[in-house]
């Protein structure tokens, strides 16, 4: 941002309001996480029509949906589904289909068929009355089109206000990103675009023959061109220099200007097409930051894309100025892993570290608001940001969240920052054990 002198000030964000969606929601810890606020969940809370939904599980383990009109009170529908096992990778994912109003559910999966449900048409687009009523039946399939067992699935808008899934089949380690689109009120599964074969050498010599990829995010510019950074984790731990690390390695980036039907290098080269020939570990082009599997990188953190259409990374892992082989992943991570932010200028990726330290093993959500200036929700609900007029340099703190007492990732509301400069966070307040505890809305002006 640019002031009345001239000089380039650090973006802002003001906490305006705070409210209850579930005074007693599910808690428990899981791969350092809880299930209601993971930052790969896409999404957990969105904004479409003038109204918000946000999800999460009751205490009693069941799915719950709610909305609000924007600046009114929730509404709560109970889905007649409940978690089925203490797993933080089986969260529910919202997405809007704008063509037909429908608002689909994906939930409770991690290696296994998906739950589904959607709801009825228009129900986004010409809200009626809020109750279960307004949904079909849970499935295991997408209206019929099988999927396998999936992990991750998270919904994107296409620009034709259609709705694409995105989901991996197989196991850390050894899968495949798919994709599926629901266009006038049918899915169809589009295939694979990942793949998990080839050879990979470790720094140590080691060879891992299977792996995966890991999204930072699927996001559409206002061209239609559709976004993708990721990082690969390898099947075989062997490649480690030490154990008790993790074995991801390297941020790539690929990009399609046809629905994710083929893809391309940050140069424009063809590398993949979706059903096809996939991307894989050795096609050429693909890797923006080269970065060994000692580090503690973090998978699935976040990206987005501004204005112009250029593509920001977020990242975190160790240094090695600070520890030359992670061995300790979750000690180490805590108390040295740093962030960076990942951007295109020109033809050129740069990386810059954030100078505000996670302090904590888990993932940091990027947003971008109308001016395309960042803002980094940390975990706990830390909000750093700089501004576009500094070329994301000027990082410095814009929110610290004593009052919150959150605990690990949060889940933000990119959808209404567009529509009126409001940051929503969905946060869970921290507990002890397996008692449950409040999960809340955060409302923050950003200026």
């Amino acid at each position: 941002m640019v002031s009345d002198t001239g000089r380039t000030t650090a973006p802002t964000a003001t906490l305006v309001s705070d409210t209850l969606l579930d005074a007693a929601a599910l808690y428990f810890v899981s791969y350092d996480g809880v299930v209601n606020n993971n930052s790969f969940q896409r999404e957990a809370i969105l904004t479409h029509a003038g109204y918000q939904y946000a999800t999460w599980y009751t205490g009693s383990r069941h799915a719950v949906v709610a909305r609000r009109r924007l600046g009114g009170e929730w509404e709560h529908v109970v889905l007649p589904h409940r978690l089925s096992v203490d797993d933080s990778h089986n969260v529910i994912s919202l997405g809007v289909c704008p063509h037909d109003g429908t608002l689909h559910v994906a939930m409770d999966t991690h290696d296994n068929p998906v739950f589904y449900v959607k709801s009825v048409a228009g129900l986004t687009t010409s809200p009626r009355g809020w109750d279960s009523s307004a949904f079909g039946p849970v499935q295991r399939s997408l209206d019929g089109v099988e999927l396998g067992d999936v992990t991750y699935p998270q919904f994107v808008v296409t620009p034709e206000g259609d709705l694409q899934l995105s989901y991996r089949t197989g196991c850390s380690g050894n899968g495949v990103n798919e994709l599926a689109e629901y266009r006038d009120g049918v899915w169809t599964r589009l295939g694979a675009w990942s793949s998990a074969d080839g050879d990979y050498t470790g720094p140590n010599g080691v060879v891992s023959r299977t792996r995966n990829m890991y999204l930072h995010g699927l996001d559409y510019d206002r061209d239609g061109r559709l976004h993708a950074a990721f990082t690969w984790r390898e099947g075989d731990t062997g490649v480690l220099s030490a154990p008790g690390g993790l074995a991801n390695h390297d941020t790539g980036y690929v990009h399609s200007d046809d629905r994710g039907r083929t893809w391309r290098t940050s140069a424009g080269d063809v590398v993949a097409t979706t059903g096809g020939t996939p991307v894989g570990i050795s096609s050429p082009g693909v890797i923006v930051d080269h970065l060994g599997p000692d580090h503690a990188l973090m998978n699935q953190e976040s990206q987005a894309v501004d204005s112009t259409g250029t593509p920001h990374v977020v990242i975190s892992y160790v240094p090695e100025r600070l520890v030359p082989r992670v061995s300790d992943y979750a000690a180490q991570r805590a108390r040295h892993a740093r962030t960076f932010h990942l951007t295109r200028v020109d033809g050129t990726w740069t990386k810059r570290e954030i100078p505000v330290p996670p302090n904590s093993t888990q993932r940091t959500r990027l947003v971008l608001d109308r001016a395309d200036n960042a803002y980094l929700v940390m975990p706990r609900g830390l909000i750093v940001a700089a501004s576009r007029a500094s070329g994301w340099t000027d990082w410095t703190t814009a929110f610290t969240p004593t009052s919150l007492h959150a605990f690990g990732e949060v889940n933000v509301d990119t959808s209404r920052v567009a529509l009126d400069g409001i940051l929503s966070v969905q946060y869970q307040q921290l507990s002890t054990g397996t008692t449950p505890s409040p999960i809340r809305v955060a409302d923050f002006l950003l200026s």
